[in-house]
């Protein structure tokens, strides 16, 4: 039976086929002409005796095998991020954990990119009296992961956001931790549609004068940056400020909703990518990827193309619940073996967003084990009264 039936938004159900077509099969081996890191999302361990609103336990085999397939894919894995719902159950212990067993897991992988989350989220934003507070903060985690071999994405504050009064404040703490850090960083800007307590980040609630002194900051240490990632799902700001950035410092796009074009460059610049849809269309990633390395741009778009409308429904408003999408497109393919999130996250889209992902997911050809996903989509039906 390849057949059953879905809500649609008028509250009918309709009997929706899905297609045959074989899904999307990367290739094997071959180098990408862009860094393409997934920020992979954790899985929760679903019999674990904890109050999930209050407690974070995690499956450790299934998140690290995950991780495990993107490295296998050619894809870098971006540690410890939003994704994984840093900051939104998952705690600095426990994220730190996690930064120690995927390290480790690399290591097993000739080749395997890994770069890392650090921030300041074991601090409470309103703890934090002062710029050296949020210092401090920054360096604890900084020394946390270096000592374990990681190299670090500088993840933005939200004691930061919350106590800085002006751009003056946030150049003197990036000065201090970009001086202090051992090799060179990724910055990460995440806009307020993902976090609303990052509001006006950079000092300042207008995005160009944030970006000045984001820009400021990347210019007075550009040694110290690899490059920074950008997600504020503003396609011809993030390629303003890719025109602005110096010669060596990446842009790696972090927009979920104009990835494939911003990929794929302006003749001028190109963005590389960290970006958590990745964890979700990792085949399609890869397959694109590959092509583009080879010069086939135009299938590089076809492979891409119809992954859009899927990310943009994941990330659809409000968006910092697009991690229940990413999980729910890992359960669905067989890649974990429930639909449990940290701090019951699952709950967080409706049966119909699920339903439409689940038709946006089948027409990306990202529906890997068909029979596997019907069954799993009939009990998520049945769960919420739809036999």
């Amino acid at each position: 039976m390849t057949e059953l039936q879905l809500p649609t938004a008028d509250g009918r159900l309709e009997r929706y086929t899905l297609r045959t077509a074989a899904p999307i099969a990367p290739p094997r081996g071959g180098a990408f002409n862009r860094i393409a890191y997934s920020a992979a999302h954790v899985v929760a361990d679903a019999r674990a005796p904890i109050d999930p609103w209050l407690q974070c336990a995690i499956d450790w085999d299934q998140t690290i095998a995950y991780r495990r397939r993107l490295w296998s894919l050619g894809l870098g894995v971006a540690e410890a991020m939003d994704t994984a719902q840093r900051g939104m159950g998952l705690d600095w212990p426990t994220s730190l954990e996690l930064i120690r067993r995927s390290l480790d897991a690399a290591r097993d992988m000739p080749g395997a990119l890994i770069a890392c989350g650090c921030g300041t989220d074991h601090l409470a934003p309103k703890a934090a009296t002062s710029v050296d507070d949020v210092i401090r903060a920054y360096e604890v985690q900084m020394e946390a992961i270096e000592r374990l071999g990681g190299r670090l994405i500088v993840m933005a504050s939200r004691a930061l956001a919350r106590i800085a009064t002006g751009p003056a404040d946030y150049e003197r703490v990036y000065d201090r931790v970009l001086s202090q850090a051992r090799q060179p960083v990724i910055l990460h800007w995440l806009g307020e549609m993902f976090d609303p307590a990052l509001a006006g980040y950079w000092g300042s609630s207008d995005v160009d004068a944030a970006m000045d002194t984001a820009l400021g900051v990347i210019d007075a240490h550009a040694a110290q940056v690899d490059g920074i990632k950008i997600s504020l799902l503003d396609k011809e700001r993030e390629i303003a400020m890719r025109r602005r950035l110096p010669a060596g410092v990446r842009m790696y796009t972090g927009d979920d909703f104009n990835y494939a074009e911003l990929i794929a460059g302006d003749g001028e610049r190109a963005s590389d990518a960290l970006l958590g849809i990745f964890d979700a269309i990792a085949p399609a990633a890869s397959a694109a990827l590959a092509a583009l390395a080879l010069g086939h741009t135009a299938r590089f778009h076809e492979i891409l193309a119809p992954t859009v409308p899927l990310s943009r429904h994941i990330f659809r408003a409000p968006t910092r619940f697009y991690k229940t999408g990413v999980v729910f497109m890992a359960w669905l393919n067989g890649l974990q073996t429930h639909f449990v999130m940290v701090g019951g996250q699952q709950s967080a889209r409706s049966l119909l967003h699920f339903a439409e992902l689940f038709r946006l997911a089948d027409a990306a050809g990202l529906i890997e084990q068909p029979e596997l996903a019907l069954r799993r989509m009939r009990s998520l039906l049945a769960l919420h009264g739809v036999e």
